[in-house]
């Protein structure tokens, strides 16, 4: 049994619209399942006045925009979003060829409370599978790369809620060395996912084969980009764990922008622990204050665990940077920049924060077996375990 069969029947069981996994994939609210179906060949064939009749054929009209429900108004984003992205990979800027579907795609991101075109929750995890899989080149990496990105959801999901309770616990707690533990288990699916990417999308098929149709597209004299892989939330972990103190000005800028193609409960998430004090820096912040050579049991606890969660966190981020620069190396890349627009520098950058704080709360490790001398008595975590910080940590210390 894997993590998402284990994960996935309590989120389709939530109230949220958006988590209804089942009914987004199963909902044809268009009509699209024979025109999409052909659209591989028609993008074969750089067929742009079939792609633009398909489109133009898909918009639905006002009042049928109006009636749909939110699963419904998903899918009818995923479906049209197909065809965006293939118009605007044969170099045409779809809404200036079919005008009609700005208001559709409008009142879509009104009713649906999403960003007015596709991201890469339509592309996967709303995806269809099977025959009705929606596709840009039908071509098997391509279904490989869509499963990839679904394998992820659930697990995020889950790890929303274990951040969100881990930003109300303090390190003393031993509920914050569990919720770490669990956090860990979510993530450890994006180091799997990307395991998998590596062994079946080749970097070539990627850089020339699918990244051209994630472009960005202008919808009202806005761009707003496709449905990149960079739009998977792992910023929600990194938001909790240390990214809401302890980040860089790029990495906000790039989390600023990201943030508007997530879902509504996860934008939330958001403005709610942004600037927040970060797992890591009470964690420091305890550290630094104990005034005997080893951290208390549960003190010491909370520093392995959230070592481990930020050790899988920096996994996942060294292999994502061993396939992009494969992608967009000079032999292959179309782009200068990834599909979710950032450069290759700014993922070094994140890696190194991320290695960072790990290395912060790795030391605490040594500490914690370190000898205790026969004259010093063992720490209680107690006021009068507090009156001096010692120096090991000092110069790290970020009080909350």
């Amino acid at each position: 049994m894997t993590l998402y069969d284990l994960v996935a029947p309590a989120i389709e069981a939530r109230c949220e619209p958006r988590y209804r996994i089942a009914g987004i994939r199963a909902a044809d609210p268009l009509g699209a399942d024979a025109t999409v179906a052909a659209v591989p060949a028609m993008n074969r064939d750089a067929d742009i006045p079939a792609l633009t009749v398909a489109l133009r054929t898909l918009v639905p009209d006002h009042d049928r925009t109006a009636s749909l429900s939110v699963v419904d108004a998903l899918a009818a984003v995923r479906d049209l979003g197909l065809l965006l992205g293939s118009l605007k990979r044969h170099g045409v800027e779809p809404l200036a060829a079919v005008p009609e579907a700005l208001p559709v795609l409008q009142e879509l991101a009104r009713r649906t409370d999403m960003v007015p075109r596709d991201t890469v929750h339509h592309y996967t995890t709303w995806n269809p599978l099977g025959d009705r899989q929606r596709m840009y080149t039908g071509e098997q990496m391509e279904g490989h790369l869509q499963n990839a990105v679904r394998m992820v959801f659930p697990a995020l999901v889950a790890a929303l809620g274990t951040c969100d309770e881990l930003a109300g616990l303090e390190p003393y707690d031993p509920r914050f060395a569990d919720a770490l533990d669990r956090t860990g288990q979510h993530v450890q699916a994006m180091v799997d996912s990307i395991d998998f990417t590596v062994a079946q999308v080749s970097p070539e098929f990627f850089a020339r084969g699918l990244r051209p149709y994630f472009e960005e597209i202008d919808v009202a004299g806005r761009d707003y980009l496709g449905p990149a892989a960079a739009q998977v939330p792992l910023w929600l972990v990194d938001l909790t764990l240390w990214q809401s103190d302890r980040s860089s000005p790029e990495y906000d800028a790039f989390l600023d922008e990201s943030v508007l193609y997530s879902l509504p409960s996860w934008r939330a998430f958001h403005a709610a622990h942004r600037g927040s004090t970060s797992a890591v820096s009470k964690l420091s912040a305890a550290i630094s204050w104990e005034s005997t050579p080893r951290l208390p049991p549960v003190l010491a606890a909370s520093a392995v665990s959230a070592a481990r969660v930020l050790r899988i966190l920096k996994t996942f981020r060294a292999r994502h940077i061993g396939i992009a620069r494969k992608a967009y190396s000079d032999e292959l890349r179309l782009y200068d920049a990834g599909s979710g627009g950032a450069p290759i520098a700014l993922l070094r950058s994140v890696l190194d924060l991320t290695r960072d704080n790990e290395t912060l709360v790795r030391h605490a490790n040594v500490r914690m077996h370190a000898p205790v001398p026969a004259s010093v008595p063992a720490s209680t975590s107690g006021p009068a375990s507090r009156a001096s910080a010692p120096a090991p940590l000092r110069e790290k210390r970020l009080t909350p």
